[in-house]
């Protein structure tokens, strides 16, 4: 049996997908996200250890909101397919127990991501940035990890919701936008495109684990601009 490293549970999210939703986020990250908001979360040997059993019974209690919401489970991180059998363990004890399953995931783990997409209802999508180049820059990696988590998600008419970080100075062009509606618009089965603003709430972590703050000095993204290109490019 598969045990997980668990970070944190958020019993009622609303912003992670439909509905009222349990969260889960896991340890473990290869990325370094020049914007990430939870350093805490790359490493693999913090968090409590939970058996999918476990975990499931702890979803489970909040079942009730589920059904009356639309909502379910969302398995997030750090990165939850750094933990592939852990996640599939629990994915397969949701579904047995009727409850919707989402995965929140940059696409950058290992396993088998068929066999994962078997039990999911909805993934929501972290497009880094669409080019190699831009990629490695944002994440420190290479591009194509992710490129085959998305190659599965097409082969298995997986549903999603596409997410971005927007940046001021590295992902706010109006030009960089457009690419990237461009690029989505070739994705089958893309329900939604929520662009996420890059914020500051994240800082004080880095400072706690003595971590040098990568976008030292770049100001939060402003939020009546981001709803304007929300509006403008992707819900024309």
């Amino acid at each position: 049996m598969a045990v997980g490293k668990i970070h944190s549970i958020e019993t009622m999210g609303l912003v992670d997908g439909p509905g009222i939703r349990v969260v889960v986020f896991l340890q473990g990250c290869a990325l370094r996200c020049k914007f990430c908001h939870n350093p805490d979360t790359w490493a693999m040997n913090g968090g409590e250890e939970y058996t999918p059993e476990q975990l499931v019974k702890k979803i489970e209690r909040f079942k009730s909101y589920f059904s009356s919401s639309g909502g379910g489970v969302t398995f997030s991180g750090g990165e939850p397919l750094r933990q592939p059998e852990f996640l599939l363990e629990c994915l397969k004890l949701c579904k047995s127990k009727g409850i919707n399953t989402c995965i929140d995931t940059a696409g950058y783990g290992f396993g088998d991501y068929d066999e994962i997409l078997k039990y999911t209802d909805l993934v929501l999508f972290d497009i880094k940035h669409i080019t190699r180049e831009g990629y490695k820059n944002i994440t420190l990696m290479e591009i194509d990890e992710s490129l085959n988590f998305l190659e599965a998600m097409k082969r298995n008419n997986t549903k999603m919701w596409i997410r971005h970080v927007v940046v001021p100075g590295i992902t706010d062009g109006v030009e960089h936008l457009k690419e990237l509606k461009e690029y989505i618009d070739t994705i089958p089965n893309v329900e939604k495109v929520e662009l996420l603003p890059y914020h500051l709430l994240g800082k004080n972590k880095y400072d706690t684990l003595e971590i040098k703050y990568p976008l030292e000095g770049v100001k939060a993204m402003d939020k009546d601009l981001l709803k304007k290109y929300q509006k403008e490019i992707f819900e024309k």
